[in-house]
């Protein structure tokens, strides 16, 4: 992080010191973790301020509820009501290192048609590049057909049934056997599949296997149309939940707890996604802003922002860290990331003519008419 010396100036009034005094303390706080003092600030980047101006101004900021001191001669940590200040200040922030930028445009714009395997690489990278754990809420992609079934043995009376679709989606069903199968004859009933399915060679079945594969056919591929014509927890994207424990405000089993709890949250993932639908912009909640979604929110961040296509917001990325956040580069990671998928994913649509159906209550779908995109509302 660049230290720049901080003059005292005759032109930045003593607000504007004190400001500067304070995000350089939440600064270092957020790259050290520790209580910072005014000779180790003075140090970092105030050059030109005493040590005791310095603690003048922490005294007045502390009066103010920005910092905390928890004992009388340790140094100082900045406070929720800092963060959100801070946050506040920086939410205009675009910016984003060169190397990031490279590897976000490497992942995002590499052409790939499957779809889910695109958003969850996507995903993956955003968290390593954030430190943090990270959810993706999107909308359901048509024309997305089964080309791969396994059946894989659990016991002597049930079988996992997976189903592969083109765009990298993974439907799962446990199925129960009256009977125990032998590894031969699970084998042909998948081969059954495979030729209901994707019209692969006839396997040859006994009438009992017949009769049976039948009717689990049915059962699966019934129970795969209804998940896929409701949005679920297949539409969120999960991944970083081990980034978590990299912070030490997460080493409490409480706030690790109520965090994690949030991406299970169906209510909770519905209105964050209604809220960036709204506002179209980037939205945080820091520490008692979340309050309404968690039990335990203390030293807890979250960031999200919609992703669009054709300027119809479609998804949004979330980041949940701590409070001591890098909220400048988050930020600057979250926009780009978003700008660089929106225009990824609306090149994939037009290209290979997919259209989608959105989980925001005010749904629409898309289609592709040349290079034009058409917007075309549906009543849910």
């Amino acid at each position: 992080m660049p230290r720049n010396k901080v003059s005292q100036s005759p032109k930045l009034s003593k607000s504007q010191r004190e400001r500067a005094v304070l995000f350089g303390l939440i600064e270092l706080y957020i790259e050290s973790g520790t209580p910072v003092g005014s000779n180790t600030l003075r140090d970092y980047r105030f050059k030109d301020f005493s040590s005791a101006t310095i603690r003048n101004y922490f005294a007045t900021l502390e009066e103010e509820g920005y910092l905390i001191q928890h004992h009388s001669s340790g140094g100082r940590i900045p406070s929720e009501h800092a963060y959100k200040l801070y946050a506040h200040n920086h939410k205009k922030n675009r910016e984003i290192g060169k190397n990031d930028l490279n590897l976000l445009t490497a992942v995002l714009q590499k052409e790939q048609k499957e779809l889910k395997t695109h958003l969850q690489q996507g995903l993956e990278t955003l968290s390593e590049l954030s430190g943090c754990a990270c959810f993706m809420l999107a909308p359901r992609f048509d024309q997305d057909m089964i080309n791969n079934v396994k059946l894989v043995s659990l016991d002597a009376n049930r079988f996992l049934c997976v189903l592969m679709t083109n765009f990298g989606f993974v439907h799962t069903e446990t199925i129960f056997s009256p009977e125990k199968l032998s590894h031969f004859s699970l084998k042909r009933i998948e081969d059954f599949f495979l030729y209901r399915i994707i019209n692969s060679a006839q396997p040859k079945l006994s009438d009992k296997e017949l009769s049976f594969a039948n009717q689990i056919y049915n059962e699966v591929v019934l129970r795969h149309i209804i998940a896929y014509s409701n949005f679920d927890r297949e539409d969120v994207y999960k991944s970083g939940f081990s980034n978590l424990l990299k912070h030490r405000e997460f080493k409490d089993l409480a706030i690790l707890s109520a965090s994690l709890s949030l991406f299970e949250s169906s209510s909770f993932i519905r209105s964050l996604l209604s809220d960036c639908f709204r506002s179209k912009e980037l939205k945080f909640w820091i520490g008692s802003d979340l309050d309404p979604y968690m039990k335990t929110s203390g030293g807890t961040s979250l960031i999200a922002i919609p992703y669009f296509l054709n300027n119809a917001a479609v998804g949004a990325i979330a980041i949940l860290g701590p409070d001591r956040l890098d909220y400048k580069k988050i930020f600057g990671l979250l926009k780009n990331y978003s700008k660089i998928l929106s225009e990824s994913l609306t090149k994939t649509l037009c290209k290979n003519k997919i259209t989608y159906r959105n989980p925001h209550p005010s749904h629409s779908s898309i289609t592709c008419d040349g290079n034009q995109m058409l917007i075309e509302n549906q009543t849910p």
